[in-house]
């Protein structure tokens, strides 16, 4: 997979591209991760499909943006509109994972490039900050130094299985290895901490999220949302509402998962992903 950084409006942002001529599906991850969020579901898709995997800038980023970069929830899902424009992607799946940012490309009429969206165990409706996890990282951000507070605890392993640190993300510890790839860049950078501050504390208008998911009632292409059933951040209330706002939505719920699906279960996962896109491809000619 090839790793490449595009200059947007708000600095450099980084992303992978298992190139090709398959149709293409944009992963998109959430805060204080990493596109390594999506290895497993990458590795079964690229053969078959063009998987685009940036990692954005919401405290996993190694690139610093810009001091003036907005960086709230609107923000961040316009430099995902803007990435799409500057690779020329055209007709994308658009996949989320625990942020929810990327629902407001619909209110904003930007979803222009978006063929087909999937909404996998996210933010959604009043449920930001999300959840336990949220809530601590948002109570943190608002103290001088709490981001790199916060951090420096998940250097020892047990703390993040805590349900405010990550126990509720993940049903089953992600490797450890990997989390450190995602908590590096907030371990040893002040201007990342400062960019991952910007964003948690850009909470958005009350009402706001609410309005970004009604906006999906014009989403007139196809949409899937699968959620975990066990999930204790995302309402799983909250993925069967989502569904009914989209005209052409399908819902899945995937047992025995927490928040974080490309982690805790890919395999399914990734087979819900496959009958999407191959039931709501174009026909051919």
């Amino acid at each position: 997979m090839n790793v490449a950084g595009v200059e947007l409006s708000a600095g450099t942002v980084e992303y992978e591209d298992t190139g090709g001529g398959g149709p293409v599906v944009v992963l998109l991850h959430g805060v204080a991760m990493h596109r390594t969020l999506w290895r497993h579901v990458v590795a079964d898709l690229r053969d078959d499909y063009r998987c685009v995997v940036p990692t954005l800038p919401l405290g996993g980023h190694r690139r610093p943006m810009r001091p003036d970069a907005d960086l709230s929830g609107l923000g961040v899902s316009r430099l995902v509109a803007e990435l799409l424009e500057r690779l020329d992607l055209r007709d994308v799946t658009l996949v989320l994972n625990d942020w929810g940012g990327a629902q407001s490309l619909v209110a904003d009429g930007r979803a222009g490039r978006v063929g087909r969206r999937v909404l996998t165990s996210c933010e959604a409706f009043d449920n930001y900050p999300p959840g336990l996890p949220g809530r601590n990282l948002y109570a943190s951000a608002k103290l001088p130094g709490g981001i790199a507070a916060a951090f420096a605890l998940l250097k020892a392993r047990p703390m993040r299985r805590l349900p405010m640190t990550w126990g509720w993300m993940s049903k089953r510890p992600v490797p450890p290895a990997v989390m450190d790839g995602w908590f590096a860049p907030p371990w040893s950078s002040p201007e990342i901490r400062r960019d991952l501050r910007r964003y948690v504390l850009g909470v958005p208008p009350r009402g706001e999220l609410p309005a970004w998911a009604e906006a999906l009632r014009g989403f007139d292409r196809p949409a899937l949302v699968a959620w975990a059933a066990e999930d204790r951040v995302m309402p799983p209330e909250h993925g069967r509402r989502l569904a009914g706002l989209p005209p052409r939505a399908t819902h899945v719920e995937i047992a025995d998962s927490y928040t974080l699906l490309p982690e805790g279960q890919p395999r399914r996962l990734t087979g819900h992903l496959r009958t999407f896109l191959r039931d709501s491809a174009p026909p051919a000619g």
